[in-house]
């Protein structure tokens, strides 16, 4: 099991179907020794994903770096650190856990984990999904090792706008509070104001989506960066979408520009 401070092993997602342990070790280890990989194969409409286990944290976090948003067998690679190890679940009973509701069917486990990794390290995260159908239930649960973390996220992203609607978030209960209805959600018009006045004043970072093709960090950080300093683009091709985090302080906001 990875020692917290120093961990080694890496979680890689978005895999194409075609993607096999062998090539991704073969790949990985061009950076530094690897201990084993582990292929994921869930039998719904989900993607493949792995887990990679590195000798050293010092490869694992090279890996990390060089790995991330490149393309592998046509599909850009999104690689973390892992969240639990590949044989065990990690018992996350004492951390701090987030309900996140009203979510997009098409948003996924990692796109929760990446909107809310800004706010602190993150324990766990998954979008609830029907065991029937594979499809989600429109709510998922984000955990944090922190408090302050999690309230924070709590906080700042009530009433944010991912995957086009406009999520919830709360502590977490033992039954989540019932969603909306799509009646409510489909006439619901999308306002700029609205979107100013219900977010949090330390709120600074800014979903674009709707974007057919052509998305790029270098895109977004030539579009967004007259309207103040960027600190961070995270951008997902496949969905469409991006975010843009600015400095705390900028006067974005007022700028005029439209939000999705």
């Amino acid at each position: 099991m990875d020692d917290e401070s120093h961990p080694k092993t890496l979680y890689v997602g978005n895999l194409s179907r075609d993607v096999t342990e062998i090539l991704i070790l073969q790949l990985f280890t061009q950076i530094g020794p690897c201990k084993s990989c582990k292929m994921i194969t869930e039998h719904t409409s989900n993607d493949p994903y792995c887990f990679v286990e590195f000798f050293e944290h010092r490869d694992a976090a090279a890996a990390l770096a060089a790995m991330n948003g490149r393309k592998i067998l046509g599909k850009e690679v999104k690689v973390n650190w892992a969240t639990t190890p590949s044989s065990q679940k990690k018992d996350t009973s004492n951390h701090f856990h987030v309900f996140v509701g009203d979510l997009n069917p098409e948003i996924s486990t990692e796109d929760v984990k990446a909107a809310f990794a800004p706010f602190g390290k993150i324990s766990d995260a998954r979008v609830v999904k029907d065991m029937t159908t594979g499809k989600s239930k429109g709510y998922g649960f984000v955990s944090f090792y922190n408090k302050l973390d999690a309230e924070n996220a709590i906080i700042n992203m009530a009433g944010q706008w991912l995957g086009g609607r406009q999520i919830r978030t709360n502590w977490a209960t033992r039954k989540p509070p019932a969603p909306k209805s799509v009646q409510d959600n489909a006439s619901k018009q999308l306002r700029f104001d609205d979107v100013v006045t219900r977010s949090s004043p330390q709120n600074c970072t800014v979903y674009c989506g709707g974007i057919q093709s052509g998305l790029s960090e270098h895109l977004m950080r030539q579009t967004f960066s007259p309207f103040g300093q960027i600190m961070e683009v995270r951008v997902f091709p496949e969905k469409g979408y991006s975010f843009i985090r600015y400095m705390y302080g900028q006067t974005w906001n007022q700028q005029g520009f439209g939000v999705e």
